[in-house]
């Protein structure tokens, strides 16, 4: 269930599909708080620089490097998101996703209730993430630390 945090991580940063939303989330500096609220409580807190690039994928749906997830139902319309679809792990692990939020072009909050199972058992969830945007701009990328040099 730890991995179930990633999937709304990755994906809310979402607010709109281009045809379904008059207002779509703003490009910028964003911070997203991600809780895992049951069955196990975790809570992560992630800060993204979402370029106008980047928009249009996240405003496809919830989806990471962990997942691969689908959304027969994805409506973001007037300010509210209801999303219910499944993903699936690299591994082959099968995740129901049903979420219902707010969003505004600044900021977005979602709830969802996710379930799977482990070695045959059925584990139900809930997971939540609140988003707002920080800055206009992103800070530049920390440059890549330098290799260690052998010593002579």
């Amino acid at each position: 269930m730890r991995l179930m945090s990633p999937i709304l991580l990755a994906g809310l940063a979402a607010a709109a599909s281009a045809a379904a939303a008059a207002t779509p989330i703003q490009p910028g500096y964003w911070e997203s708080t991600n809780r895992l609220l049951s069955p196990v409580r975790t809570k992560s807190v992630e800060k993204r620089c979402i370029t106008p690039a980047d928009v249009a994928k996240f405003m496809s749906g919830p989806s990471n490097r962990h997942y691969t997830c689908t959304y027969p139902t994805r409506s973001f319309r007037a300010g509210k998101i209801v999303l219910k679809g499944s993903c699936v792990s690299k591994k082959g692990r099968k995740v129901a996703v049903a979420g219902t939020g707010s969003y505004s072009a600044t900021a977005f909050s979602l709830n969802a209730d996710i379930a799977t199972e482990f070695a045959g058992l059925p584990i139900a969830g809930q997971a939540s993430t609140e988003a707002r945007r920080i800055a206009d701009t992103c800070p530049p990328p920390e440059p890549p630390a330098e290799e260690a040099q052998p010593s002579s």
